[in-house]
């Protein structure tokens, strides 16, 4: 059973007989078993893992971590391998993360649904890219969740509000970032 310690919360995976638990701070949050996971699925963008990790900025860190924590509550949030392998680059090259840490979050992420990035998918991110003018990477994350059903894609990096292929773009930060 991983135990990790992030910037002073600790996050633990508890099988206990099913259904898995979750551990966030003080929380304990119990995956649901027999979900209608097509429902309200989201796709969770890097950007939210690697905020989570942000210590530095703790309101941000906190509604990640709060999103995070809902996505895996309601059994809808779905990652990609693009996401995880972004995610394990920005913590080991910038954060400076252990690469033991590192894998205890991969554990962690892996509780979430997690797709394959296809070939389909990466001419669905080339057709993106082409007719929308989007960036080559951002398109395949938008190709990857419409090809895991997904209806809302939470992202710091796209335009919020935005529907792109009957995705719609939601910036979890927008109403947390402090006026200047």
């Amino acid at each position: 059973m991983p135990t990790v310690i992030s910037n002073g919360y600790s996050l633990k995976l508890v099988v206990c007989n099913h259904p898995l638990s979750l551990t966030v701070g003080n929380l304990i949050v119990t995956k649901p078993m027999n979900v209608n996971r097509m429902a309200n699925r989201s796709f969770i963008d890097t950007n939210i893992l690697v905020y989570a990790e942000a210590s530095d900025i703790p309101v941000k860190q906190k509604t990640a971590l709060s999103l995070l924590k809902q996505l895996y509550e309601d059994a809808s949030g779905v990652l990609s391998t693009q996401i995880l392998q972004e995610y394990c680059n920005v913590a080991l090259k910038k954060l400076k993360l252990s690469p033991q840490y590192i894998r205890a979050q991969l554990d962690l992420y892996e509780q979430f649904e997690v797709i394959q990035v296809t070939p389909a998918i990466i001419r669905a991110g080339i057709d993106l890219n082409q007719t929308r003018s989007i960036a080559f990477y951002d398109a395949i994350v938008l190709a990857s969740a419409k090809a895991s059903g997904c209806r809302v894609l939470f992202s710091e990096d796209m335009n919020t509000g935005e529907t792109v292929d009957s995705i719609q773009i939601c910036n979890p930060f927008v109403n947390n970032v402090p006026k200047k």
